[in-house]
């Protein structure tokens, strides 16, 4: 797969933790797809709209640290993208790790997110 590719895609993916992003509708309206899905953290499922409304609140955002970035082509144009992220506390004390899962489709106005997916890490180990 072409590095420029995951790149753009990784690029594209942590844009999405900055609250200027999700204070911008009309760069939302860019990078998710009109049938987007994402099934949260929390295990509830939100489409598009709702993703949209809530980022749109306002309110405070922990910062995000993001790693582990893998990339699988999945078809002509569609690409899974993986990784680990977890909010950065005052003092950089890291909390809620998360397994993430988005599926991203290559469109004729560039890349859109069709499917994100957060799944909370085992600290139990």
């Amino acid at each position: 797969m072409d590095i420029r590719v995951i790149e753009q895609l990784r690029a594209l993916e942590t844009e999405l933790h900055r609250i200027e992003t999700r204070r911008n509708t009309e760069r939302l309206d860019q990078l998710l797809h009109p049938d987007f899905l994402e099934f949260g953290r929390s295990g509830r499922r939100y489409g598009r709209r709702e993703v949209v409304e809530e980022f749109a609140k306002g309110g405070e955002m922990p910062s995000v640290t993001t790693r582990d970035f893998e990339c699988a082509e999945v078809g002509p144009g569609v690409i899974l993208l993986t990784y680990r992220s977890a909010h950065v506390g005052p003092a950089g004390e890291l909390s809620r790790e998360t397994l993430r899962s988005s599926l991203w489709v290559e469109t004729a106005t560039g890349w859109r997110m069709r499917f994100h997916q957060g799944t909370p890490v085992d600290d139990s180990r």
